[in-house]
């Protein structure tokens, strides 16, 4: 489907955001010790409680985790009372657009601070740009404050579909310039995609992304693409392949499968378990876009669109009306809503793997604010919480293989955490509603700084 352009942000050189200035300027540097006591910790591997611990920061890292009366921080600690709050991972956006060109420096910093403020410690980019490649290494130079970010390439489809010749050379300069994964986009035929995914091996960079329409599921599957995202290509390849030209949008597709013949979804499941292949959903961005409910309000139920240039708002009604008007197929549109939602439950009944991520920022789709509005929906579509977080935390570990490193509180992995007063187990909403704090390479963030620099994020949208 056609992707929307967004504002995006030019990045001239690295930017400074200055870690220590937060909303006391008292904000504890990476160095320092940190001691979360007698904290309950959220196991994200087996959704499990394991109550009165301490865990011990320091330069980033996790040191020490053990029973409360058993772990002593050292006497120059900054302590955190965590009694009756539950301590768990970061969380990933496992499909991220980035900024790379626009206005000002400011929007970069605040940006990313919007996925910090909820918790998003690491973001997978899929809309790559060799700008985007500055600002991860001033995040890791602790020059700016950001999320870690795993880079995609520029995508490889729609108005930059590669040939089979030249495919080749073009990943290869990904490569060089540091990027971490191929993006594939709508496009390629399968001679192109499989000389991107020859070139990509070659070089050790995953192929990720979307299905191209003429690779198709099993293709992709066969090639060892890393992700499916969007769940790209489950209502298409329910029509009869001989089909489908004839009723090429995902609306007209939608609009003629009876739901009585859907023998072939199922075949696409076992498929998917097979290979093991993640599927990214982006569930709630794809409604917005089919779901119906009138754009007006759609932008009066997201209040956290105040963090957001009032201009990219403005763009992005626009846009969305546009769609509409283009669709101009209620039923087809709903029908897409539906079977998107069938093949959501069927791959999750069926074991399938999931990675959290939400397109962001997109259409309405604010970062980290979409990321506790696709898990909210996640939950209410038969996922429990503790599948949930596991999805954002310890299986986005496992995906990257650095479970040595991340994807759970436990010693010697990256200090990337949320502090909560509530248990996200019981109500996934806890992790938005009941936020304590926030940790992301050791830099603590309480609740009361988050809100005073998103209040000044909000007054820079609005212009005041």
């Amino acid at each position: 489907m056609q992707r929307f352009r967004l504002f995006s942000l030019f990045i001239p050189a690295l930017l400074v955001f200055a870690l220590t200035l937060g909303g006391n300027g008292q904000a504890m540097a990476a160095g320092q010790t940190v001691a979360f006591g007698d904290v309950t910790i959220v196991d994200s591997r087996q959704g499990a409680l394991i109550e009165n611990q301490t865990v011990l920061v320091r330069n980033g890292s996790i040191v020490a985790v053990g029973p409360a009366d058993q772990v002593e921080p050292p006497a120059d600690a900054e302590l955190i009372d965590g009694s009756g709050h539950y301590l768990m991972p970061g969380l990933a956006e496992m499909h991220g657009h980035l900024p790379f060109s626009g206005p000002d420096d400011q929007q970069v910093a605040d940006l990313l601070f919007l996925y910090l403020a909820n918790g998003v410690t690491l973001v997978r980019g899929m809309q790559g740009h060799p700008d985007q490649l500055r600002v991860r290494d001033a995040i890791n130079a602790g020059e700016l404050a950001g999320p870690r970010l795993v880079l995609g390439s520029p995508a490889m489809g729609w108005g930059n579909t590669p040939t089979a010749d030249v495919a080749p050379e073009l990943v290869k300069n990904f490569a060089e310039a540091g990027f971490d994964l191929v993006k594939i986009g709508e496009g390629p035929d399968p001679e192109a995609y499989a000389a991107l995914a020859e070139a990509a091996s070659e070089h050790g960079l995953p192929l990720a992304g979307h299905v191209p329409d003429k690779v198709g599921l099993e293709g992709i599957m066969a090639a060892g693409q890393v992700t499916i995202d969007h769940l790209d290509n489950y209502v298409e390849e329910l029509v009869p392949e001989a089909e489908r030209a004839d009723i090429a949008p995902l609306w007209g597709v939608a609009s003629v499968v009876d739901r009585a013949e859907l023998g072939r979804l199922d075949a696409l499941v076992e498929l998917t378990v097979e290979h093991d292949i993640p599927q990214v959903p982006t569930m709630v961005l794809w409604e917005t876009f089919f779901g119906g409910e009138p754009v007006d309000s759609i932008r009066s139920n997201t209040p956290e669109v105040r963090y957001m240039p009032e201009d990219t708002v403005d763009g992005w009604v626009s846009s969305l009306q546009g769609l509409r008007e283009t669709i101009g197929h209620p039923a087809g549109a709903r029908q897409v809503v539906t079977l998107r939602r069938l093949a959501f439950q069927r791959l999750h009944q069926a074991g399938a793997p999931f990675l959290l991520g939400t397109d962001s920022p997109q259409l309405f789709s604010v970062p980290g604010f979409s990321t506790h509005r696709e898990m909210a929906l996640w939950v209410d579509m038969g996922m429990t919480p503790a599948e949930v977080i596991h999805a954002g935390t310890w299986a986005v570990a496992e995906h990257f293989d650095e479970l040595d490193q991340a994807g759970s509180v436990e010693a010697g992995k990256r200090a990337d955490l949320i502090l909560l007063s509530a248990n996200p187990l019981e109500d996934i909403g806890a992790i938005a509603d009941a936020r304590a704090g926030v940790m992301f390479g050791g830099h603590w963030l309480s609740d009361a700084e988050i809100r005073q620099r998103l209040d000044g994020i909000a007054g820079r949208s609005s212009g005041m």
